[in-house]
């Protein structure tokens, strides 16, 4: 156990150290301090030095990430409001280099302490191990952000190879390729010619561009999470579902249930449950949940356009919360039907659509591009015919492909899961030649993980 944690502990720096091997020494001081604090946290019996090492671990995390990640968007945003103010003042900032995957594993460490803290599990005293979790290679980047309860016990067992478990993380690897390769690397040249010139292109163009970007960001980042899930079952590891067929969802409620659950489900337990959730009084519970989606926005970046995103998302939210409507549609959307039912289809159609206009502020460089955009989408040239390569057909089908195998598999944890054991082999291996077929075939540029730059 101890020589596997070891393996897997070096193996995790070589590929993060791999991309710049100068913020190796950023993610080791987050996990010294980390550690220490947990230690510390565990040993004191009074609050304050308890509050005191946790206030540490925090300060330390956030300081970081809010260096950074945010430190020239609050001096550009203060010296624009100075001077709009009539006032004179000089724009100062650092040509600073964001660490990849800062934003994920200053969360999982940050649980790890937070958890501590709360008596919910005890601190650890295998430095190894620690730092393995912390580094841990399929998910440092991008996710999931996975919990000390959850994955940090993983380390402390021996693993054995398991043929079915690493058999289903090939298949879930397969897919997250499919995903990422074959629809969202693919999407994207027709989203960045949509993007690029937004005010020279008739509305057709630009309605394609902002479906596409659906389904860019979705193929992009889920098929992340689903190579980290399937790569982690080939190491013994079981990691958190981070996506379940989010554009299935029939309310924003829903969306957000199955969109980057491991972020949502973490801003839930640690800031909207303590701010006190939605026990207090309707104006607080109002409070938080905008609160929860403008902080998950300001998560993603450091751009005003981020921070609409989640204030568009709480908008749309919290009408279902005050109807008492936000947890109507908990389990899957058609379950025992092969076909949704014309209101259901009715559903996730608004659903996606309303996700797709708030996913054109997250995909435009500010807040005046990404008005624009949609003013140009509501022309009459919506009716022209698009103004794209004749590929952007032949695509289509592709995604209509995809989003016909995710409805078949909605029911499991990836797409492809169950059809491994319910269909003949002369299909099964057909449908596995195709999507590997398909990764080679239609393999373009490459194309650098959205989620990576946060």
């Amino acid at each position: 156990m101890k020589t596997q944690n070891a393996f897997i502990l070096l193996a995790s720096y070589v590929f993060y150290g791999w991309w710049d091997w100068r913020f190796l020494g950023l993610i080791a001081f987050s996990s010294v301090v980390d550690f220490i604090c947990g230690l510390k946290i565990g040993e004191a019996q009074d609050t304050f030095k308890r509050k005191l090492y946790l206030g540490i671990s925090l300060g330390v995390n956030l300081g970081l990430l809010g260096f950074f990640k945010y430190f020239n968007f609050f001096i550009d945003s203060t010296v624009q409001l100075i001077n709009t103010m009539g006032f004179q003042a000089n724009s100062y900032s650092l040509q600073l280099i964001l660490p990849v995957g800062i934003s994920f594993y200053t969360f999982q460490t940050m649980s790890y302490t937070i958890d501590i803290y709360r008596r919910q599990m005890v601190p650890t005293k295998d430095a190894v191990a620690f730092f393995a979790y912390v580094s841990f290679f399929p998910q440092l980047v991008a996710g999931p952000i996975e919990r000390a309860a959850n994955l940090l016990p993983q380390f402390f067992k021996k693993r054995a190879f398991d043929y079915n478990l690493a058999m289903d993380g090939m298949r879930q690897i397969l897919w997250g390729l499919f995903m990422k390769v074959v629809i969202a690397d693919n999407c994207a040249v027709f989203v960045n010619q949509a993007f690029r010139n937004p005010e020279s292109q008739p509305a057709s163009n630009l309605l394609i561009g902002a479906v596409f970007f659906s389904f860019q960001i979705y193929g992009d980042f889920g098929g992340y999470s689903n190579i980290a899930i399937g790569t982690g079952k080939l190491l013994g590891f079981k990691l958190m579902q981070n996506f379940a067929f989010p554009y299935f969802s029939r309310d924003i409620a829903e969306f957000w249930r199955r969109w980057h659950i491991s972020l949502s489900t973490w801003f839930r337990d640690y800031v909207y449950i303590p701010l006190g959730g939605s026990k207090g009084s309707k104006y607080q519970s109002l409070r938080n949940i905008f609160i929860i989606f403008l902080v998950s926005g300001f998560w993603h970046g450091a751009n005003w356009t981020f921070i609409l995103w989640g204030g568009i998302h709480a908008a749309l939210f919290i009408p279902l919360y005050l109807f008492g409507m936000n947890r109507v549609n908990i389990g899957v959307v058609s379950e025992n039907k092969p076909l949704p039912s014309f209101y259901e289809l009715g559903q996730m159609a608004v659903t996606f659509s309303l996700v797709t206009v708030g996913w054109i502020f997250f995909r435009s460089p500010d807040l005046a591009s990404a008005g624009g955009y949609i003013q140009n989408l509501f022309e009459t040239s919506i009716f022209q015919k698009p103004q794209m390569d004749i590929r952007v057909y032949l695509f289509l089908c592709w995604v209509m492909i995809f989003i016909g195998l995710e409805w078949m598999g909605r029911r499991e944890e990836y797409a492809i899961q169950k059809m491994a054991f319910t269909r003949p082999a002369i299909i099964r291996f057909g449908l596995y030649y195709g999507l590997v077929m398909a990764v080679f075939l239609f393999a373009r540029k490459e194309q650098e993980f959205i989620y990576f730059q946060f």
